[in-house]
C-alpha cells in the first residue's frame, strides 16, 4: 500500500504540519502515488493524479496595493490574491492531486490566508512545510516507504509461490491449491465444473449467500460461451474476478474469486498461478474423457444390436452399472455438442454412479436414465436446445424407444418447445388416431415406387422428403442440412413428386406426403 498523508504527518524528521482537513478526514489516508515539486502557476500538465505537489509560492504575484499595510501589521509582503489561489487550488483539485505541501518562512512568511480558505473550499488537504524541511526529504522519505512496499509485496509474492506450488504436490492437489489461494488473498475462492455447478472443496470458505445465485448464473453464462475470459463483476456490491478453465471450445470449469479490494499485480500474478495449475490438473483427464466417449458409443451400439451382456459387462468394468430398467430414452440433437455438455453429462453420469448413460450417435445425442433422475437430465439438455423423450421401456426395446424419442424430438424442434414426450404423440390428434388404424401398410404401398426407384437408381429421394418435411417444407434450410443448392433440392422433391403421381406444389398432395412419411413402417 503507498504511503499516504498522514503518515507523512506522523514523520518527526519532516516536522509538517497540518492546516486542512480536520485530522479525523479520510482524505488523510488516500495513497500517495509519488511526490512533485513546482511553482508554476499551473503545474497540473507535468503532474498525474494521486501526487502530492509541493511548492514554495513563487508563483504567486505581490498584491502592492496592500503592501505596506500588510507590514505594518507583522504580514509578509508576499500575500498571493485571493482569487489567484482559488483558480490555483480548483485546478489542482480537477487534476486529482493528492495534497498540497507549502513552504514558508521562503518566499512567504506565513501560510496565505486566501490559500488556506481556497483549500478548504475545495476539500484539498494542505500541509505546511517548515523552512528546515527541504523537498528532497519529502521525496526520499515516500521513495524509501515505495521501495519497502515493493520489496515486502515481492517478498509475498515470492513466498505464496512457493507455498502453493507445495500444495500442488499433495495428494488432493487441486483442494490444497485453492485453499492456499484463500489463505493468500484472504478472500473466498469457488470451483466450478463444466456444467456450470459448484463444486465444494472441504475447509474452503462458502461464497456468500446473497450473491450466490447470481455468482452461479453469472459462471453459466460464461461456460455456455465456449471461449477462454476473465472478468471483474460487481455483483451485490462485491467485487468478483470470474476466469474459465481450460482451452476455447473445450471449457473445463471456471475459478471464481471474491476480493476485499482489486488485486495488485503481485495477487494476479498468484491468481495466474493457479489458473495455470488448476487448468493442467483439469487437462489431464482430458485424453481419458474422450476415450470414455468412444467407448459409450461402442457400448450404446451393442445395447442396440442386442448384445445386453456384452454391454453391461463393460458397463460394469467401468462405469459401474448401466441404468436399471424401465428407464427412459431422451434424445437431443446436437451437431457441434457443446463441451461443458459433454463434460455436465460425465460428472452427472459419476454422480449416479452409471445411472445415467449417454452416448453420441452422430448428431444425436442419447442419455438413458430411470425417472428418479430425469429430471436432472432435462434441466442440462434443455439448456442445449430441444429434446425428446420415449415412453418407459427395457433394454430389449431400446430400438424402438430410440425411435419414439427421436419422433419427439422432430416435434419438439417443430413446435419450439424444450421437451416433448413420445406419449403426447400417441395419446393425441388425428395423427394419433392414424396411428391406431395402422396406417404403415398404406403408407408403403404409397411410397413403394419411391423406394423402388431409389433402390434401383441408387438415390436418396426418400431421405430428401424426410429432411425436406423435418424442416417445415422450406427450401434454403433443407438444402444447408443436405449440403445441396436450392435448386437440386428442388429438382429432386420435383422427381419424387412424379413418381409418386403428386403435384407437391397443392397442399393436399403435400400432406398426403406427409402422412405417408410420418407412418411408414410404424
Amino acid at each position: 500500500m503507498p504511503p499516504s498523508l498522514n503518515i507523512l504527518l506522523r514523520s518527526r524528521t519532516l516536522k509538517l504540519r497540518l492546516v486542512v482537513p480536520d485530522p479525523a478526514s479520510p482524505a488523510l489516508d488516500e495513497p500517495i502515488s509519488w511526490v512533485h515539486s513546482s511553482d508554476l502557476e499551473d503545474p497540473t500538465p507535468f503532474l498525474d493524479a494521486g501526487q502530492f505537489l509541493l511548492t514554495d509560492g513563487t508563483q504567486f504575484p505581490v498584491d502592492s496595493s496592500t503592501t505596506a499595510e500588510r507590514a505594518s501589521a507583522g504580514q509578509s509582503p508576499g500575500v498571493p490574491n485571493g482569487k489567484m489561489c482559488e483558480d490555483y487550488v480548483r485546478r489542482l483539485v480537477d487534476h486529482g492531486i493528492s495534497g498540497l505541501g507549502f513552504a514558508t518562512q521562503v518566499i512567504h512568511g506565513v501560510l496565505p490566508p486566501g490559500l488556506e480558505e481556497a483549500c478548504r473550499k475545495h476539500g484539498l488537504p494542505l500541509l505546511e512545510v517548515p523552512d528546515r524541511t527541504p523537498f528532497i526529504a519529502i521525496i526520499r522519505s515516500v521513495a524509501d516507504y515505495l521501495a519497502k512496499e515493493d520489496h515486502a509485496r515481492a517478498e509475498w509474492s515470492l513466498q505464496a509461490q512457493r507455498a502453493i506450488s507445495r500444495a500442488a504436490l499433495r495428494p488432493d492437489g487441486l483442494t490444497s491449491i485453492l485453499g492456499e489461494l484463500e489463505r493468500q488473498l484472504h478472500s473466498w475462492v469457488a470451483l466450478y465444473d463444466a456444467a456450470g455447478n459448484y463444486v465444494r472443496m472441504p475447509r474452503n470458505r462458502p461464497i456468500p449467500s446473497e450473491i450466490a445465485g447470481e455468482v452461479t448464473a453469472k459462471v453459466r453464462k460464461a461456460l455456455d460461451l465456449g471461449t477462454r475470459s476473465a472478468s471483474n463483476l460487481d455483483i451485490g456490491g462485491q467485487s468478483v474476478t470470474l476466469q474459465t478453465l481450460g482451452r476455447k471450445g473445450s471449457l473445463r470449469g471456471a475459478l471464481v474469486l471474491g476480493a476485499i479490494e482489486p488485486l495488485d499485480p503481485a495477487r494476479a500474478d498468484i491468481v495466474n498461478t493457479v489458473i495455470g495449475l488448476a487448468s493442467l490438473a483439469l487437462e489431464q483427464a482430458r485424453t481419458l474423457d474422450t476415450a470414455r466417449r468412444h467407448l459409450r458409443a461402442g457400448v450404446f451400439e451393442q445395447l442396440l444390436a442386442g448384445s445386453t451382456d456384452v454391454a453391461s459387462k463393460t458397463a460394469r468394468q467401468v462405469w459401474g452399472q448401466l441404468p436399471r430398467e424401465p428407464l427412459l430414452v431422451t434424445a437431443s440433437r446436437q451437431e457441434n455438442p457443446a463441451p461443458n455438455l459433454l463434460e455436465a453429462l460425465e460428472l452427472l453420469a459419476d454422480d449416479y454412479r452409471g445411472a445415467v448413460f449417454y452416448a453420441l450417435q452422430g448428431e444425436l445425442l442419447v442419455v438413458l436414465a430411470g425417472r428418479p433422475h430425469q429430471e436432472k437430465v432435462l434441466e442440462l439438455l434443455k439448456r442445449h436446445g430441444p429434446c425428446g423423450i420415449s415412453a418407459e421401456t427395457t433394454m430389449d426395446g431400446l430400438t424402438a424407444a430410440l425411435e419414439e424419442a427421436t419422433r419427439a424430438l422432430r416435434r419438439a424442434t417443430e413446435l419450439g418447445r424444450d421437451a416433448v414426450e413420445f406419449s403426447e404423440l400417441s395419446e393425441g390428434g388425428m395423427l394419433g388416431l392414424l396411428r391406431e388404424e395402422s396406417a404403415g401398410p398404406v403408407a408403403r404401398g404409397l411410397l413403394q415406387p419411391l423406394i423402388e426407384y431409389d433402390r434401383s437408381e441408387q438415390t436418396e429421394l426418400l431421405d430428401t422428403v424426410r429432411e425436406w418435411f423435418a424442416n417445415n417444407c422450406v427450401w434454403d434450410k433443407t438444402a444447408r442440412r443436405l449440403g445441396v443448392h436450392r435448386h437440386t433440392l428442388r429438382n429432386r422433391i420435383d422427381a419424387a413428386g412424379r413418381i409418386l403421381g403428386l403435384n407437391l406444389d397443392g397442399m393436399r398432395d403435400r400432406l398426403e406426403l406427409f402422412a405417408a412419411v410420418q407412418f411408414l413402417d410404424r
